[in-house]
């Protein structure tokens, strides 16, 4: 099973250096992928989760791509309402290309009422509009005279119906964030039998999970995939494996932004699991 790791591409501790320092250490330590978040404008709503500065996703990836040579690269996840599709085509088709055809490209729907007046988008229609511009980025990527696409694997988040769905219909893998075990169970259940109705095959399992290891067991119905003792994290691994996920994000951001001022805290953790797992 491949790990990757969900860089934090924002607060007030993230600077270019520190940018640099996160992707040095995750190819450094083996893992196999980069990934970062998506938001355009901070708008209060945003701005107490994910607070300024924050570094644009395709931005960011293109400049990490020079930086690495073998980790991929992705968003974790890119809010697909936000932006013209046949832009979002051709900034990915080209950062595939710029980086050596390493781009994995994960979509949301976006939850940021806030965010979404300031860009101007309908709220209400954000789900119909990601299912429109993916057609239309899929679309786009088959002219290989001018958007040399190649495959970019697309990410379905999101644990609604609608977003099962749209992950069978429109994507290549579905991309659930940060959950309890059996929460997933119920959920990947539910997504093989929406493939089925569609007479579609279930897209392939790829989840993003929090990474908290602790001194002492966490326990409690609550406890989410990747928090607890390195037992339990190596355990929730094989459990995740066992279901199907061939690839596991880990994500180390515990949602304090003063956390992104010291990333050496999460590197000694991703360093921990490395060396259990790689």
């Amino acid at each position: 099973m491949k790990l990757g790791v969900n860089v934090p591409n924002f607060g007030p501790g993230t600077r270019p250096d520190v940018l640099r320092g996160w992707a040095e250490t995750v190819e450094g330590l083996g893992f196999d992928l980069l990934m970062v978040s998506d938001h355009v404008v901070i708008t209060p709503d945003v701005a107490e989760q994910y607070p300024a500065p924050f570094y644009e996703p395709f931005t960011t990836l293109s400049w990490l791509a020079a930086i690495t040579t073998r980790v991929r690269l992705g968003t974790t996840v890119l809010i697909v309402p936000y932006r013209h599709p046949l832009l979002t085509a051709r900034m990915a088709a080209n950062l595939q290309q710029l980086s050596g055809g390493r781009l994995v490209l994960g979509v949301g729907v976006g939850w940021a009422r806030q965010e979404f007046e300031a860009l101007g988008v309908p709220y209400e229609r954000r789900g119909a509009l990601t299912d429109e511009h993916l057609t239309v980025m899929r679309r786009a990527w088959q002219d290989e005279d001018d958007y040399r696409a190649g495959n970019i694997p697309i990410w379905v988040g999101g644990g609604s119906d609608a977003a099962l769905r749209r992950a069978v219909l429109l994507g290549d893998a579905w991309h659930p964030l940060r959950f309890t075990l059996p929460w997933l169970e119920e959920r990947t259940e539910r997504l093989a039998a929406v493939a089925e109705r569609l007479g579609r095959p279930a897209p392939e399992l790829v989840p993003r999970v929090l990474l908290r290891i602790t001194d002492t067991p966490v326990t409690g119905e609550d406890r989410r995939a990747g928090e607890g003792t390195l037992d339990q994290v190596m355990d929730d691994m094989e459990r995740l494996r066992r279901m199907g996920a061939q690839t596991v994000l880990l994500d180390p951001y515990q949602g304090d932004p003063d956390e992104t001022r010291h990333p050496e805290r999460a590197w000694s953790m991703l360093e921990t699991l490395a060396t259990a797992h790689l």
